[in-house]
């Protein structure tokens, strides 16, 4: 990896792109520790000293630290992110937007500007949701100082505003990354986002131990290991097109395959369980955490080590796994294109055959998808249940959602940057060719 860093900044093409993409993250970071104004900063700063676990941690984790702060990117990347999945969901539902899907870039786009309009929406409700939290003196339950100088309603909304707005430059930053420089935008700024509170967790556990620290980090290097592993596993389908003449020339005879992941759903399924258990918590905050609905989701969904928390988190990630899965790859619609094209699977007839076989495959492969990513999100608990200290629950730096970004985020770069050494490798080989004769 550092070899192909070191490649790509003798390239001044890459060099430009990559400092482009650092001087965005330093950007979105200085916008994270911006606070919001009418914010009360050394009430909030001595809250965030005196407070741990729980709702909590999980802002931090999905907010880079930010959202506790009120800063002016609070909300960062998230509300993209689940209006991203959102609308995809609602591609397989809406025939509209699965018509607009298949009509290229045209209706890409427009599905893209729905997608806007639906973070703006999250935003305002995130936001709105976030402040009133603050406003009431909910979001640190241990702390009663005023995280607002001003209580009245005008400061309320400006406040909800600066947040919305931010959302909407933090969007626009991605998009600005996706098109002038290295990777995916989106996934550059909540990887940055998790790796910003990657050193705090990991000073966390060395207070607690350093032999502990020294296991975790000796334990997290295997782990990476495996997690690249299972990332990078998958079942290839081979794919035999036949010869077809089309005029005077002869199309096809080619043989490829269909790349068919282990973990094909990727974080999604983490995202969405985490973020369906922590509705409860938010609704318990919000009703000010009394009643016997109340004490029954702070015993049993709120510490993560109970088995009633630990069976709902596993059987939703599996559930989750399973649905995205099946709404994102369409083994009838695969077995069409395939047949459309005289491309067939060796041994198979196309059309429904081939549809059943993928079917088949693809079930076969997403039940050790779902383990693996149940698993992995339990390794918290884990670490907690041998630590025994609690705050490594919400502390450990290891744990499902941050590895699978790290790991997930890091490699899909590391591969673009990779492809792009070798377009240019290529293109200076064919003038080099090209001169010499």
């Amino acid at each position: 990896m550092l070899t192909v860093l070191v490649r790509a900044f003798r390239v001044p093409d890459l060099r430009k792109k990559m400092l482009f993409t650092l001087a965005v993250i330093a950007l979105f970071r200085f916008g994270q520790s911006l606070p919001a104004p009418g914010v009360n900063v050394a009430a909030v700063r001595e809250c965030l000293r005196g407070t741990r676990g729980g709702l909590i941690d999980m802002l931090q984790l999905f907010s880079g630290g930010a959202m506790l702060k009120l800063s002016v990117f609070a909300l960062g990347i998230m509300p993209y992110i689940t209006a991203s999945i959102i609308v995809q969901l609602l591609t397989v539902m809406i025939p509209r937007l699965e018509t607009l899907k298949k009509e290229g870039q045209q209706g890409q786009a427009k599905i893209t500007q729905y997608t806007r309009y639906l973070t703006v929406a999250l935003a305002v409700l995130n936001a709105t949701t976030v402040v009133s939290l603050a406003r009431a003196g909910k979001i640190f339950s241990t702390c009663d100082r005023p995280l607002l100088h001003d209580q009245g309603a005008m400061t309320v909304v400006v406040i909800v505003v600066t947040m919305v707005a931010g959302t909407s430059v933090v969007m626009w930053l991605g998009e600005l990354v996706t098109d002038h420089g290295i990777g995916n935008g989106m996934s550059i700024l909540i990887f940055t986002q998790v790796v910003a509170v990657f050193p705090s967790y990991v000073s966390n556990i060395f207070v607690i131990s350093p032999f502990a620290l020294a296991a975790m980090l000796v334990a997290g290097v295997f782990l990476v290991a495996a997690v690249v592993f299972m990332e990078q596993a998958q079942r290839r389908i081979p794919v035999q097109y036949a010869k077809r003449v089309v005029g005077r020339r002869m199309y096809g005879g080619t043989s490829t395959y269909i790349p068919l992941k282990v973990n094909q759903a990727g974080i999604v399924p983490v995202i969405f369980t985490s973020s369906l258990l922590f509705l409860p918590q938010l609704a318990t905050q919000l009703m000010g955490g009394t009643g016997p609905v109340a004490e029954w989701i702070a015993r049993y969904l709120v510490s993560g080590d109970h088995p009633v928390y630990i069976t709902a988190y596993l059987v939703l990630i599996v559930a989750f796994t399973y649905f995205y899965v099946s709404i994102t790859f369409d083994p009838v619609e695969v077995a069409d294109t395939m047949k459309r094209h005289s491309g067939f699977v060796p041994g198979l007839r196309p059309g429904r055959p081939t549809a059943e076989y993928l079917g088949f495959v693809l079930s076969r492969l997403t039940a050790p998808g779902a383990i693996y990513l149940g698993t992995l999100s339990l390794i918290p608990v884990i670490a907690f249940v041998l630590l025994h200290d609690p705050s490594t629950q919400q502390n450990f730096p290891f744990g499902g959602t941050t590895i699978l970004i790290m790991v997930g985020v890091g490699m899909d770069t590391v591969k673009q940057i990779e492809a792009q050494l070798e377009q240019r490798t290529y293109k200076g080989f064919l003038k080099g060719s090209s001169t010499r004769t």
